[in-house]
């Protein structure tokens, strides 16, 4: 896999279904003084994880899935299966924001859809959702040609839309959202608020890493990572700022999903809904056979690693883990129907995603911390050590910093999924006739199954909601 090739696939795995939630996602939180800090640190923390996954990919060639990877060879083999876990299951919840989001587009014209989890779009979801299993079934592997034709497909829309709010920017109502509404609170409060939704749009930083056994250098796998975050960056944090130009910031909030349409509506008519709807459903089909391949990945590798069950290495003639895209899609539709519960689905299963990333986004930076700082590191030679120290400890510090913005909720709704997928590890440690957990393994284990608990319990007795 060339970097061109691998570069596409970083871009066309992160412009999917966040982009065009941002407007009304940023203005339900924060004014435009707010978003600037927001995008400022989340920029920032996330192009730290970009240089973070290009000096691994470089330090440690050996290592493949990139995260799963660097997690389990610095902190060992539960932890990295957990990493493992945590990156299938986002990646899977991930999905279910594509089809929530699609029905909800779809539902401005057809009123039975809703916003997205009525139980006629589930039902509508679920055949997509196994659509697509029977078509990457067949053999439609990396889709290399069909990523950069989506990809490009799916950024013009972004891009007319950010010069069409730019020519429509209405001064007066860009200074009335500046300090943000009464309801955001203090400017700490708007951007704690924002964090998740940073995290979910710039999911796919990674994807690189994740594929790089396939890269022809090891040397592509980080600009690729580094190239794609840059690429794309501009473009998200222009999407929203322009939006505070066009409409005052109360009814941003108000908008349905896609709110990216609702927002050019106002400034060009009907015509500007429709375009954006369509680029919408583009983006958003190409962003779901890139990470349902990827989440397919993550299980196949670590099957071969000997970290997950021996049947999920299996894969056909045309190299598709076929047992691992099976799993990939239960575990969707599995949460596609928990969104029927959900008084908000689309943002619960958004912020989910971002949630389950965050253990395994901080194990990746926290062992780039301490590969920097080990005596003898080659990290030392030619006085780079103390700039690839101070870039890891910056990426850990922001991944820290977005688990406390996450809050007490997703991180007990993260070990109701952890806790259980501990029965993979079970398995593969039985297969080998291992021990099934060392000591320090056990008081792992111990925090997930006390978390999970916790976290049924506060559901039940609705302490906190979905």
């Amino acid at each position: 896999m060339t970097m061109t090739t691998m570069t596409a696939m970083v871009v066309g795995s992160m412009v999917g279904a966040g982009v065009f939630s941002l407007p009304s996602r940023f203005a339900q939180e924060t004014g435009v003084a707010g978003a600037l800090v927001a995008w400022a640190i989340a920029g920032t923390g996330m192009l730290m994880l970009a240089f973070v996954f290009q000096t691994l990919a470089v330090r440690r060639p050996a290592l493949d899935s990139g995260v799963y990877a660097y997690a389990k060879a610095g902190f060992g083999e539960y932890l990295g299966f957990f990493a493992a876990v945590g990156y299938w299951a986002s990646a899977c919840v991930g999905n279910v924001t594509y089809w929530v989001l699609i029905m909800s587009t779809i539902g401005a014209i057809w009123p039975a859809l809703g916003e997205g989890n009525t139980l006629l779009a589930t039902a509508l979801s679920t055949v997509g959702l196994w659509a697509f299993f029977l078509l990457i079934r067949r053999g439609v592997k990396e889709a290399a040609a069909i990523n950069r034709i989506v990809t490009v497909a799916k950024v013009v829309p972004i891009l007319v839309f950010v010069v069409l709010a730019l020519s429509y920017l209405k001064p007066h109502v860009f200074a009335e959202n500046f300090a943000g509404a009464d309801y955001a609170g203090s400017l700490f409060h708007q951007v704690r608020g924002t964090m998740l939704v940073t995290v979910f749009t710039f999911l796919g930083v990674e994807g690189a890493s994740v594929y790089s056994r396939h890269a022809k250098r090891r040397e592509d796998v980080g600009r690729a990572t580094v190239l794609g975050f840059l690429s794309v960056f501009a473009v998200f944090a222009s999407v929203t700022i322009v939006s505070y130009g066009l409409l005052p910031m109360a009814q941003i909030s108000e908008l349905r999903q896609p709110s990216m349409a609702g927002v050019l509506e106002s400034a060009v008519g009907t015509w500007g809904k429709v375009f954006v709807s369509v680029g919408l459903i583009v983006s958003v089909l190409g962003a779901y056979l890139a990470w349902t391949l990827m989440a397919a990945e993550v299980l196949f590798v670590a099957a071969k690693d000997d970290d997950m069950p021996r049947f999920l290495r299996r894969a056909t003639k045309a190299d598709v883990p076929v047992p691992a895209l099976l799993m990939t899609t239960l575990l969707s539709q599995l949460v596609l129907i928990v969104t029927l519960f959900s008084d908000d689905a689309f943002n619960f299963a958004l912020e989910l995603t971002s949630a389950l990333t965050l253990i395994p986004f901080l194990l990746a930076a926290a062992y780039a911390v301490r590969i920097a700082w080990a005596p003898g590191s080659e990290a030392v030679r030619g006085g780079i050590r103390v700039r690839e120290l101070a870039v890891a400890a910056l990426a850990t510090l922001y991944t820290a910093f977005l688990i406390y913005s996450a809050g007490l909720k997703y991180v007990l709704v993260s070990f109701i999924i952890y806790a259980p997928a501990t029965v993979l590890f079970v398995m593969a440690r039985r297969e080998q006739g291992r021990r099934l957990f060392s000591g320090r393994e056990l008081v792992i284990l111990a925090v997930a199954v006390a978390g999970a608990v916790m976290g049924v319990i506060a559901l039940s007795l609705g302490w906190i909601s979905i």
